[in-house]
């Protein structure tokens, strides 16, 4: 049963970190064409000031989660990966939201409370459930 659950949350994790990268790549040509879709950098809040900067989220948000949401995929078929890669992801979620809660601590930051802190806090209880229940 758990194993299928991990299977569930690994295509779910894949999906949304594939689709993520892919946004952020397309996202300078999406805008060109102007077609509607919501920008991937207003939705994360950022601003690109020099050429450089649309590297940066090509690569960083683009290329990053691409591999993350195909790590996932491929731990879909395979077991002993996917112990890696849920491990993985308990790692990268748990320590972007920890990274949200000691900036909120700052004078005068922003709350940490936000759609993606609770997809990240989500996350990361799942990933901690299986990790202890994974056999």
């Amino acid at each position: 049963m758990v194993v299928w659950f991990a299977r569930v949350f690994l295509f779910f994790m894949g999906f949304t970190y594939l689709a993520i990268g892919v946004w952020a790549i397309l996202d300078p040509l999406l805008r060109a064409v102007e077609l509607g879709y919501p920008s991937f950098l207003d939705a994360v809040g950022l601003t690109v000031t020099s050429e450089i900067g649309y590297s940066e989220i090509a690569g960083l948000y683009g290329g990053l989660n691409i591999v993350i949401g195909i790590m996932c995929f491929i731990g879909i078929f395979n077991k002993q990966i996917s112990f890696f890669i849920i491990r993985f992801l308990a790692m990268l979620v748990g320590s972007i939201a920890l990274g949200r809660v000691i900036f909120s601590l700052l004078p005068t930051t922003p709350t940490f409370i936000n759609s993606f802190f609770i997809f990240e806090v989500v996350g990361f209880i799942v990933c901690i459930f299986l990790i202890k229940n994974y056999k």
